[in-house]
């Protein structure tokens, strides 16, 4: 059987104090089709602020009801989140299916998981948006009946459905939050680990489609990294929505570990933000964040600001961060080219990546000591260790064993105090 193809009309209420509507709207159609929703019309209207009751005007709903039935649609979306009583309104007046930009971003993200910790995320932040919705997404349910007693034989069908609903989504939210309790558990036992073995970590965040898992890939092929260890990709909002976690390995030994985190987006979901607060402790706890933007992009500083509030809003602060200004080769700017924390580059054409290695080395190496060591000819297992974990700068063979400059960790160097020569 043919699956329906959605046609939507899109409809955004413009206040003064909105300065970037016009991208918001480019925007939503952006995700409308990022889901095969073809969009057929849009609406806009300027008010000094939203109807609390319809969104819009009570005007404008004949004219969104008109060109819905010109246009053969089967679906309006709206681009702000509406509240339970603005979606039972508006589908009481438009009698037709109603969306807003909250339930879009969900159902793309419940499409994009392939993880079962990104499922849950998804199942937990759609459900808790779900819950107050209850009427207004069950509009077909049956009249409510009336009764005088308190008794559930005198309630309606559709009241008593309305309450199994509620406490079995209530039920399934509290297992969900129970679940990722346990998985953020076993994260923050990884995060330990990892900090215990001294390997920094470098945290890849940035707006939807700014090209994170493009330069993860980049470095990641120039560090001869297996082919299977590739993150997925593609020029779509939304590709990943999976945390990664890959170690790069340099030439000189040195290692840090890179995570691709979840993008953001305008009027980002609330619930949405809170359910992935766990994947987004990777940024919080990284030894430097790589904002990835789209340079190319005319309103790229705004997806900065974007950023930057989405990190705020799950604790992410005084973390040191390079900006990474990608898809320069589309933008009328100069690159590879390196400023200070900025870098201007292009993932695509693998120009600049090396600049950005250096930058990221001159932020989380410099933990690492350079020290003089002897090593006895019977400690081999000492120089073992030292070429494949440390970066080996100089070696001479003398008599009384093997002389090495190293630069290693902390950790490290405490580990061979009794070969390290007193300078």
């Amino acid at each position: 059987m043919d699956s329906i193809i959605e046609r939507a009309i899109l409809v955004g209420v413009k206040t003064q104090t909105d300065t970037h509507f016009e991208y918001s709207m480019e925007e939503l159609q952006n995700l409308a089709e990022a889901i095969e929703v073809v969009v057929v019309g849009t609406v806009t209207q300027n008010l000094e602020r939203r109807n609390p009751s319809h969104y819009v005007g009570t005007g404008k709903i004949d004219e969104i009801k008109n060109y819905y039935d010109e246009a053969d649609a089967n679906l309006v979306i709206f681009n702000d989140e509406l509240s339970p009583s603005q979606i039972r309104n508006l589908e009481n007046s438009l009698e037709c299916k109603v969306i807003d930009r909250t339930m879009l971003i969900l159902d793309i993200f419940g499409r994009r998981a392939r993880t079962s910790e990104a499922r849950m995320q998804v199942d937990l932040a759609q459900l808790q948006y779900m819950l107050p919705r209850l009427i207004g997404l069950r509009a077909s349910l049956g009249r409510q009946g009336g009764g005088t007693g308190g008794g559930l034989q005198n309630k309606g069908a559709g009241e008593t459905k309305l309450e199994l609903d509620r406490r079995i989504i209530e039920d399934q939210i509290a297992k969900l939050k129970r679940d990722l309790d346990s998985v953020q558990d076993q994260r923050e036992t990884q995060r330990k680990q990892r900090t215990k073995s001294g390997t920094p970590v470098v945290s890849l965040v940035g707006y939807t489609n700014a090209g994170k898992s493009t330069i993860m890939n980049e470095l990641l092929k120039r560090m001869n990294a297996e082919e299977t260890k590739q993150v997925f990709e593609e020029d779509m909002l939304f590709a990943t929505i999976d945390t990664s976690v890959r170690r790069v390995r340099l030439p000189d030994n040195k290692e840090f570990l890179l995570t691709d985190t979840v993008g953001f987006v305008g009027k980002l979901p609330t619930h949405l933000i809170k359910a992935f607060r766990s994947t987004l402790q990777e940024a919080r706890n990284a030894d430097l964040l790589l904002q990835v933007v789209d340079v190319s992009h005319p309103e790229y500083r705004f997806m900065m600001d974007v950023t930057n509030k989405a990190l705020q809003d799950v604790g992410v602060e005084n973390v040191p961060t390079l900006n990474v200004f990608n898809k320069a080769d589309l933008a009328d700017v100069s690159y590879p080219k390196v400023s200070d924390n900025n870098i201007w580059l292009s993932a695509k054409e693998g120009k600049g990546l090396d600049e950005l290695v250096d930058l990221i080395k001159s932020h989380v190496f410099d933990k690492y000591i350079t020290c003089k060591l002897l090593v006895p000819f019977d400690r081999g297992d000492v120089v073992s260790y030292l070429n494949n974990e440390a970066s080996v700068k100089d070696v001479t063979y003398e008599e009384e064993g093997t002389y090495m400059t190293v630069g290693m960790l902390a950790s490290d160097r405490k580990r061979f105090e009794e070969f390290i020569l007193v300078q």
